[in-house]
Order: structure tokens, then C-alpha cells, then sequence
């Protein structure tokens, strides 16, 4: 037999690679335990619910039919629910309170009820997971976390468009009347929002919720008399924290699916208007191109790059909007993509071509939605297409062009 010499069973090599590799599963294990991630041992919660009420919604028949698929079109599933009785429509969203709540084409108000009916078994779920001591102490106060924040999601007249408890979770809410409006804003957050982060007590406008609701208020105070609607959009994967899942496009572009989806399912086809933060604007930079003609305007702040060099690298027909306030911390990132690194130009750049919109009192990066601030403002008049009265940034005699 062939001997190699320093490559056998005592080779310090393998030795000292095997530990490495140990300490580095043991780093792992270590690290996941204090998150809570290895919370659960030999419990029988499912991972996955949606996807689990989703196979049994596809073997299942209703009437004597089966029933439409979960992911048809808008207009498919719109005509499905218009067929249907109230009665027979409370019925299945008892029976399917997820599928019913994350679908797009089935009516507003149904959505809010079968989301209320998902979010109350959330909560008994993670109730149970408090006591549980099979969970770490780190995942039983999660679990506590979670708990409190369905409760609140739960609080007479919110309005739930989705809901997702898997993973860190999904959800989107909405302010106004979503069916009767005339105009809807959707805001679109960045990095590190899921269930836990999507609501928020103090900073309450660093938040999505916090988001949209001012952003509600701002716009009903521009212009009373316009019916609006603005969703707080957080249904879809975020990155975590500022590592390779933040520098690069891949939840982006999966976000994208999704916000074109969303789109396309408003019951509504009036115009629509996107408010992108951080993050949240790689999402609208790689939808744009295929987002409906009733996206009228698109409007980031705080943007990493939208995934372009330029605002005909976006190839949309809707009007780009940006704003940076002078000591937001992302304006110190690299500017551009190398091997899938980067996100492209700076919206704010002149020669990027975007509108550029004064974001005068907002401080950092999380406070382009306080009230008060000229950014909120400037939102607004955009939301509500008072788009003459919004105030530009100085350097840009661009912005006011050809809004008559």
C-alpha cells in the first residue's frame, strides 16, 4: 500500500483540522442555543404552517369542487370569492384561516379575519413555548416576545393583509379603507424586520408599523379629501444584521416576486405608490421593471443602491424619487456592484437621474417618518399626488420638471 508520509490517521494535520472543525460546530451549537434556535427538542410545532394549510387547501373540495389555487391569479381567486356566499366564505376562512388571510384576490375584509384567527393560534403557540422547558431560557422570552406582539396584533381595528409565523415571520398591515381608496402607499422597510421588529414602542416610526401609520396621518392631513390607503409591507424576507445577506441581491430579488404580487392583488387598480427605506429600496429597484402601470411613483430613502447604475438601468415608466438626510450612515457605503457585492449607483447622485427630495429634519437613518419632518412631508405629497407642492433638494432643479 502507497504510504503518503504526514497524511496518516496521527497526521497533525487531520488532527488539527478535526479540531477545527469541532470547535467550529461547537461555536455554532453555542451560538444557536443563545438564540433560541435550538429552542425545541422533540416538540411537534410545525415549522411551516402556511405551507402545511396550503397542501391540505389543494387535496381539498368545498361544495363539491375543489378548490382554486392558493397562488392563481388575482383576478381567478377575486371571481372565486365573488361566487361565494358570506356564510361560505367565514367557513373557509375558519377552516383555512392562513391560506384565506395570504391570498392574494380574496376580499380585504376577509383577509383581516382569517389573519385575526391565524394570528390568535400564533399566539396560543408560542403561549405554550413560554412554559416549555425543553426551550432555552433565551427561546422561552422570545416565545414571550412573540406572544405579546400577536396580542397586539390582535387589538379591535387592525387591519392584518398577511401573516407568516415560519421563521422570523412576515406580515403587512393596513391604515384606511384598502378597497374604497383611490390612492395606496406601500412602504417597503430594510434590513432586520420581521414579527418581533414590526412593531415598535419607543422610535415607533423606526418600525413598519410606525411607518405606515404616519405616513397615514401626513397623508390625510395634505389633502383630507383623498381616499387613501398606506400598507405597511414587511412579507417578505429581510436580511439580518449588515452581513453578505444585506451586500447582495438574493432576498431582494425574492422580495421583488413578492411585491409585484402584492401589487397586482390590490382590489383597487387606482395608482399606487411605493415609499422604499433602506434595504427596502434594492427590493423596489429589482421590481420595477415589472411592476404594474398603476405603480405611478417610486420614492427611496436611505438607499444602499436600487440595483442600477442609472434610472434607466430600473426600466420603469414610474417617476423615481430619492432622499438621503445629511447624516444618515449609509451614505458611507460603497457605491456599486462588484461579483454580486453592492448594490449599484447612489439614487442621490445627480448623475443617477432620480428626483432628489429634501429630507430636511429627519435625523439617522431610521427617521425619515417622524412627524414633523420635511421627508414625512414630502412622502405625502407624493402619496396623495400633490406632487407640485413637494419641497426639492437645492441642488436638483431636475426634481420640479414636467409634474403638470
Amino acid at each position: 500500500m502507497t504510504s503518503f508520509p504526514g497524511l496518516g490517521p496521527s497526521s497533525g494535520f487531520l488532527q488539527s483540522t478535526a479540531w477545527r472543525a469541532a470547535l467550529a460546530l461547537a461555536v455554532v451549537f453555542v451560538m444557536l442555543a443563545m438564540t433560541g434556535w435550538t429552542a425545541v427538542r422533540g416538540t411537534k410545532d410545525d415549522a411551516n404552517p402556511l405551507a402545511t394549510a396550503r397542501t391540505a387547501w389543494k387535496h381539498a373540495t368545498f361544495l363539491g369542487r375543489p378548490l382554486p389555487d392558493p397562488n392563481g391569479s388575482p383576478a381567478t381567486l377575486r371571481a372565486f370569492f365573488a361566487a361565494l356566499t358570506g356564510a361560505q366564505k367565514q367557513q373557509l376562512a375558519a377552516r383555512y384561516p392562513l391560506v384565506v388571510g395570504n391570498m392574494g384576490g380574496a376580499p380585504a375584509a376577509l383577509r383581516y379575519r382569517a389573519n385575526r384567527m391565524a394570528i390568535d393560534d400564533a399566539r396560543a403557540v408560542e403561549k405554550r413555548r413560554m412554559g416549555d422547558h425543553r426551550l432555552t431560557p433565551v427561546g422561552r422570552q422570545e416565545a414571550g416576545r412573540l406572544m405579546h406582539r400577536f396580542e397586539s396584533m390582535m387589538s379591535p381595528g387592525r387591519q392584518i393583509l398577511a401573516f407568516d409565523p415560519a421563521g422570523g415571520g412576515r406580515a403587512a398591515e393596513v391604515f384606511g379603507n384598502l378597497p374604497a381608496a383611490k390612492r395606496v402607499s406601500v412602504v417597503v422597510p430594510g434590513v432586520d424586520t420581521n414579527l418581533s421588529t414590526f412593531e415598535r414602542t419607543a422610535r415607533a416610526t423606526a418600525a413598519p408599523v410606525g411607518m405606515a401609520r404616519s405616513l397615514y396621518a401626513a397623508e390625510r392631513t395634505a389633502k383630507p379629501g383623498v381616499r387613501t390607503a398606506v400598507i405597511a409591507w414587511a412579507d417578505y424576507t429581510t436580511p439580518s444584521g449588515l452581513g453578505v445577506e444585506a451586500a447582495t441581491g438574493n432576498l431582494a430579488e425574492a422580495g421583488a416576486i413578492r411585491l409585484r404580487a402584492l401589487v397586482k392583488s390590490l382590489p383597487s387598480s387606482d395608482t399606487v405608490s411605493l415609499f422604499c427605506h433602506s434595504y427596502g429600496s434594492v427590493v423596489c429597484g429589482v421590481a420595477a421593471r415589472h411592476l404594474p402601470a398603476n405603480v405611478e411613483d417610486i420614492t427611496v430613502a436611505g438607499s444602499p443602491g436600487m440595483r442600477a447604475e442609472s434610472l434607466s438601468g430600473l426600466g420603469t415608466h414610474a417617476r423615481v424619487w430619492a432622499m438621503r438626510d445629511s447624516d444618515d450612515w449609509i451614505q458611507d457605503v460603497p457605491y456599486l456592484e462588484v461579483g454580486g457585492l453592492g448594490h449599484g449607483a447612489d439614487p442621490v447622485d445627480p448623475s443617477f437621474g432620480s428626483r432628489i427630495l429634501s429630507a430636511d429634519g429627519a435625523v439617522g437613518h431610521a427617521g425619515y417618518f417622524a412627524p414633523g419632518t420635511r421627508s414625512l412631508r414630502n412622502f405625502a405629497l407624493v402619496g396623495v399626488g400633490a406632487l407640485d407642492s413637494v419641497d426639492c433638494a437645492t441642488d436638483d432643479p431636475h426634481c420640479s420638471t414636467g409634474l403638470a
